[in-house]
């Protein structure tokens, strides 16, 4: 909020309009700005009686001047006023913690005289619009940051309390901040680290908190959707070398093959730096931050917002999780909304990607929570959400500071719900029967998406008014894989491209095809060349390797006999099945989503 706007009509400083409700005891924010009387249903301003000054006002170090002009310094601490049109008390900006008092309370009077007197009869209450609700949803930060494994990082306003709160690790080859007009990669950590008054039932009692919940969060450059990845804890991976901090020394901790993905926390002194190395490691996408909290989080934020809707299509009785929900709706927080996200046995084919699928609704759930009008405008939820949140948080020192977070919030508020989606790295059962690994063939094309920025959601952006389109190579009838003959060339100079192309295209129907080593020589770009009779098999083949249209190269001659089309990999080439033109990425098959925007039930 610009401070030089705030004694402008509608840029009101929400946290201004604090008034006191006898009723509950408490202080509400007050959306209508006018200054006229309010309606029934409003609650009454306190009296602005002489009278012993509240531990807030003996904060502010005297009085100043603090009229609608306009004012000096910033929230953090006992900042004076600055000269505005008139004179008045000036209220510490300090927050006591004390039930009923108002953070950064400032008194405000119609004449400038610091008291309460009402505007003339006769004055006619403004009708707020939609701009004021937007000005408040700017004012929360957008209420949603981030939900993180059971809960969620709000920006609601920079006080000083809320910075003491959080926890910050200083990853060894960590970014210093984020870019406003780049995508954003943040891990977010729930660990099973026993810590918090009854947690005792729950997690590896010996623990120093494994990666028990894993989502890659990445928010695209334009903010116009997100993709939320959940990592199964019980993934086979290799683990690499990472460094650590040690009493400000660097150390090298050695990596490790074939281990399962939540032992990248926790084990030989691994910290969350080393998480973040290992995705990377894995998805080939870069990490920027880390966000880290433990079963508190879960209670306290679902408890904040005022509790999460969930649903079920069956009954549940998990004596693990000690969940005992009927069919149907419920409302969960505190200690049933741990037991909700925490249940697995019970749901599903009873393993940990059974959970991670109770843990997407759950989460879904909360971010359309936390956007709800019920929320953005309850003062007191807000505060709740924001205190608890930083309480339950660790994070890397590059976003370790409630400005930062704030800012970082702002960004990630813009994402509509119904573009943010949630997925789960694409995994097969090992022959263990405990731990899973990775399944390449969908794994990879997903990966690819999201380090390309590709939404896996369909976005819908303004377009200019259509014109009259040329048909181009992609347009036309399509041939079915069966049908489609080629030889495949390797010009990168990835070593095996062409094999592992082959067998890729084999699975996906097109046994017509054969592998022809290397080409001639190397090339930039991937080239499909075929006769016009080929057209329909060269279309197919753009779609499964997602090929751009500059890629497919028509002769002037139709092909003789069972001559194939030749493809060519070129240095655009990134692995088989991996779509060559980003753009052209689609989801893979088999892949599940679940939509923030949709409530889905578990079962």
């Amino acid at each position: 909020m610009d401070a030089q706007s705030r004694g402008r009509g509608d840029d009101i400083d929400p946290a201004d309009q604090w008034v006191f409700n006898p009723q509950t005891g408490n202080y509400e924010l007050r959306l209508d700005h006018s200054g006229a009387q309010s309606s029934p249903s409003a609650a009454p301003e306190r009296p602005r009686t002489p009278g012993p000054r509240t531990p807030s006002d003996q904060q502010s170090g005297g009085h100043g001047h603090g009229g609608r002009g306009g004012r000096g310094g910033h929230r953090g601490g006992a900042t004076s006023r600055g000269t505005g049109a008139g004179t008045g008390t000036g209220a510490g900006d300090t927050e006591t913690g004390i039930p009923g008092q108002v953070p950064g309370q400032r008194r405000r009077s119609q004449d400038g005289s610091g008291g309460g007197t009402p505007p003339p009869p006769g004055r006619r209450k403004r009708k707020q619009g939609a701009s004021r609700k937007k000005k408040v949803l700017m004012w929360t930060g957008g209420g949603l940051a981030l939900v993180l494994t059971a809960g969620a990082i709000t920006g609601f306003v920079i006080y000083q309390r809320l910075d003491g709160n959080l926890n910050t690790v200083d990853v060894v080859g960590g970014s210093n901040t984020f870019k406003k007009d780049q995508a954003v990669n943040i891990l977010v950590i729930g660990t099973d680290k026993r810590t918090g008054k009854g947690n005792e039932a729950y997690g590896d009692r010996k623990s120093k908190g494994h990666a028990d919940t894993t989502i890659l969060f990445h928010v695209a450059k334009d903010r116009s959707n997100a993709t939320a990845l959940s990592i199964p804890r019980d993934l086979i991976t290799d683990i690499p070398d990472c460094q650590v901090k040690v009493d400000g020394d660097i150390t090298t901790i050695p990596g490790t093959s074939g281990k399962r993905f939540n032992e990248s926390l926790g084990v030989a002194g691994r910290d969350p730096g080393c998480t973040m190395r290992t995705v990377e490691e894995l998805t080939g996408i870069e990490v920027d931050h880390f966000m880290m909290a433990d079963f508190n989080a879960v209670k306290e934020l679902s408890t904040a917002v005022g509790g999460v809707e969930v649903c079920l299509d069956k009954p549940i009785n998990d004596k693990d999780s000690k969940l005992n929900l009927s069919e149907g709706k419920h409302v969960v927080k505190g200690e049933e909304a741990l037991a909700f996200v925490r249940t697995r046995k019970s749901v599903g084919h009873g393993s940990d990607l059974s959970r991670i699928e109770i843990q997407q609704q759950f989460l879904s759930s909360m971010i359309r929570k936390m956007k709800s009008g019920d929320t953005l405008t309850s003062p007191t939820k807000m505060w709740d959400l924001a205190n608890a949140a930083t309480k339950a948080l660790t994070v890397d020192t590059g976003i370790g500071s409630i400005k930062k977070l704030q800012s970082l919030g702002l960004e990630l508020a813009k994402v509509n719900t119904k573009n943010i989606t949630f997925t789960t790295v694409p995994v097969k059962d090992n022959s263990d029967g405990a731990t899973v690994l990775l399944e390449e063939s969908q794994a990879r094309p997903l990966f690819s998406m999201i380090k390309n920025d590709v939404s896996l959601t369909e976005v819908e952006k303004k377009e200019k008014a259509a014109q009259k389109k040329t048909p181009g190579p992609l347009d036309g009838p399509r041939a079915q894989p069966s049908d489609v003959r080629v030889a495949v060339y390797n010009g990168s100079e990835t070593q095996g491209a062409a094999g592992a192309t082959l067998t890729w295209l084999q699975a996906q129907g097109v046994n017509k095809s054969s592998n022809e080593a290397n080409a001639p020589q190397n090339i930039a770009k991937t080239t499909l060349e075929y006769g016009p009779n080929q057209a329909d098999q060269a279309r197919k083949l753009a779609d499964l390797m997602g090929l751009p249209a500059a890629a497919l190269k028509q002769k002037a001659e139709n092909a003789q006999g069972r001559e194939p089309m030749v493809l060519t990999l070129g240095a655009d080439f990134t692995g088989a099945g991996i779509p060559v033109s980003p753009e052209k990425a689609k989801v893979p098959e088999g892949v599940k989503k679940v939509e923030a925007d949709k409530q889905t039930c578990a079962g």
